[in-house]
C-alpha cells in the first residue's frame, strides 16, 4: 500500500507539474478527512506520510486551555487539569497527540477523498502558473472572454482564469464571449478558487502598455513614456520623453501617417489620444499639456502645488474643454492644480493681490505707499520674505539704502512676533471655552482653537466627517464631541 502511495504522488506531480511535497500535503489532508468521520465530535485529526517509503500515522491532537479560556470544542480542546492529559507529552503550542489507528488507502479511494487531492493539487498548479507568469513581469495580457457574469468579463489567459469587472471596461465598449481582448493587470486577488488576475481597460497604464507594444524605440530605450491621464473612450493625454536627442519623441510615437497612435486608437475604442512633450521645467511641462489651447503666461504658486493658466478669451473653451475634460487631463498628467484665467482675470486677480499686499506692508511695517510699491514691485509677498530673506537680496533693491533695510527687516520681524503673540492668546483663550466640555481634552482643544473652531457653538456646526479631518480622531469620539457640544441646543 506504501508502494502505491509512492507511485500516486509521482504520477500527479508529474502530470501537474507541481512539487510532489504538494501532492503529500493533499493526500494527508484527505486521509485526515477520512479518520475524523470516525468520530461524532469535531476531531482534529493529523495525518503524517513518510516521504521515504510511504507509510503513514494518524494522530488525534488535543489543545490544553487554561480556566479563564472558554472551551469553543470539546472534540479537540480540553482544560490543563483534565486527567486525559496526565503524562502525555506538551508542545510549546500547548498541545499533545494521542496516536490513532489509520484508515487504509485503499478504502479511502473513493471519489471524494480524490477530488480533495486532485483540488489541492489544482490550486498549487494555478499558484505555480501564476508566479510563472508574475516572473515575467508582463502587464499588459491578451485573452479570449470564456463568459460574461453580472457585466463583468471572465477571460482565459493562458491557462489562468481571469476578472475584467464591469467598472474597469472603457464605456459604451460591448464585448462578448468569444471576443479577444486585451487589457492592463492591475492587481492579484486571492480567492476561495485560488489567485484571479482583476484586469482593467481604463487604467493609464494600460494606453502606456499599448505604447510599449507599437513603438519599439521604448523597449530600446530611446523614448519612454513619463506619464498618462484618461478620459476612457473619449480621450487621453500620454508625455513623452526622449533619451536620443535625435528622435523626435512625438513624431515616433504618432508613426508614418499616424498607424502607431490609430493602432492604439483602435485598442481604445476610438479614445483620442494628445501626444505631449515632457519637460523637467513644471511651468513648461504645463504649457505643452495644455495643447491644443495656447497659453498666454503662467503664473506658479510652489506653496500651493498650483499654478494660474493665463490664456486669451478666444481660447479659453479650448483650454477648459469639453465638461473641463482638457484642463483636468493636463491637471492628472503634470501632478498640478491648473485654474485657467483669462487676460483680464489674470489682470484683476493680480491688481487685487497687489493692492492686498501693499495694504499688509503698509499696516504692519508702518511705511507710506511709495515703500510699500517699491516692496511689491521687487517681488516681496509676505512678511516673513522680508523679515528672513537673505541680506545680499534686499541690498539689490537700489531704492533703499542699509540703514532702511535693516529697519525694514527689524519691523517686519517684531510684526510677525506680535502675530504669534496674539494668536497664541486667542487660542488660549478659544481652548478654555472648549476645555470646559465633557470629553474634551487639552491638546484637542488646542488643536481646535489653532484651526478656527474657538467655542463650543463653533463645534457644534462641525459635521463628523469635518472634525475627523480636523483632528484625525475616530467618528465615534467626534460624534460624541459634537453632541456634546449641541446639548445646550436642546436644553
Amino acid at each position: 500500500m506504501s508502494r502505491e502511495i509512492l507511485l500516486l504522488v509521482d504520477a500527479l506531480a508529474h502530470e501537474k507539474n507541481v512539487d510532489k511535497e504538494v501532492v503529500f500535503s493533499a493526500l494527508e489532508y484527505a486521509l485526515a478527512s477520512a479518520t475524523k468521520k470516525r468520530f461524532s465530535d469535531d476531531a482534529d485529526v493529523r495525518v503524517q506520510i513518510d516521504r521515504e517509503t510511504g507509510e503513514y500515522d494518524s494522530f488525534r491532537r488535543w489543545t490544553l486551555l487554561t480556566d479563564d479560556e472558554a472551551l469553543d470544542n470539546s472534540g479537540a480542546q480540553m482544560y490543563a487539569d483534565d486527567e486525559r492529559a496526565e503524562g502525555k507529552e506538551i508542545s510549546e503550542a500547548n498541545t499533545f497527540e494521542d496516536p490513532l489507528e489509520s484508515v487504509e488507502f485503499g478504502r479511502i479511494g473513493a471519489q471524494a477523498a480524490k477530488q480533495v487531492i486532485l483540488q489541492k493539487v489544482r490550486e498549487a498548479e494555478r499558484e505555480q502558473i501564476l508566479d510563472d507568469f508574475l516572473a515575467r513581469k508582463e502587464f499588459l495580457v491578451t485573452g479570449v472572454i470564456k463568459r460574461m457574469e453580472k457585466g463583468n468579463a471572465i477571460i482565459e489567459v493562458g491557462r489562468i482564469e481571469s476578472l475584467l469587472p464591469r467598472d474597469q471596461m472603457i464605456p459604451k465598449e460591448n464585448l462578448r464571449v468569444g471576443d479577444r481582448v486585451r487589457a492592463y493587470l492591475l492587481r492579484v486577488e486571492r480567492t476561495g478558487r485560488g489567485p484571479q488576475l482583476i484586469l482593467s481597460r481604463i487604467a493609464p497604464e494600460f494606453i502606456i502598455c499599448l505604447f510599449e507594444l507599437e513603438v519599439p524605440e521604448i523597449e530600446d530605450g530611446l523614448l519612454e513614456i513619463r506619464a498618462a491621464a484618461r478620459d476612457p473612450g473619449l480621450r487621453s493625454k500620454i508625455a513623452v520623453k526622449a533619451n536620443d536627442q535625435r528622435l523626435d519623441p512625438v513624431g515616433t510615437c504618432v508613426g508614418m501617417r499616424g498607424s502607431r497612435v490609430q493602432a492604439v486608437t483602435g485598442e481604445l475604442a476610438g479614445e483620442r489620444v494628445d501626444i505631449v512633450l515632457w519637460s523637467m521645467e513644471p511651468a513648461q511641462f504645463v504649457i505643452n499639456a495644455m495643447a491644443p489651447a495656447e497659453v498666454s503666461s503662467i503664473v506658479v504658486d510652489e506653496d500651493a502645488h498650483s499654478m494660474d493658466v493665463v490664456v486669451d478669451e478666444e481660447q479659453l473653451a479650448q483650454a477648459i474643454g469639453r465638461m473641463g475634460q482638457n484642463v483636468r487631463l493636463a491637471s492628472e498628467l503634470t501632478g498640478w492644480t491648473l485654474n485657467i484665467l483669462t487676460v483680464d482675470e489674470a489682470a484683476k486677480k493680480n491688481e487685487e493681490e497687489y493692492t492686498k499686499t501693499r495694504q499688509l506692508f503698509i499696516e504692519k511695517l508702518d511705511v507710506d505707499e511709495e515703500v510699500a510699491d517699491i516692496l511689491v514691485q521687487e517681488g516681496f509677498g509676505s512678511l516673513e520674505e522680508i523679515a528672513y530673506v537673505p541680506m545680499a537680496e534686499m541690498s539689490d533693491i537700489e531704492a533703499f539704502d542699509e540703514d532702511t533695510i535693516n529697519e525694514l527687516r527689524k519691523r517686519a520681524r517684531a510684526a510677525l512676533l506680535k502675530d504669534a503673540i496674539v494668536k497664541e492668546e486667542k487660542t488660549e483663550a478659544a481652548s478654555a471655552d472648549l476645555l470646559g466640555m465633557d470629553g474634551m481634552d487639552e491638546e484637542t482643544a488646542n488643536l481646535l482653537a489653532s484651526k478656527g473652531v474657538s467655542t463650543m457653538d463653533d463645534l457644534a456646526d462641525l459635521a463628523v466627517d469635518d472634525l475627523v479631518d480636523l483632528t484625525n480622531m475616530d467618528a465615534e469620539r467626534a460624534k460624541t464631541l459634537i453632541m456634546t457640544a449641541r446639548a445646550p441646543w436642546f436644553a
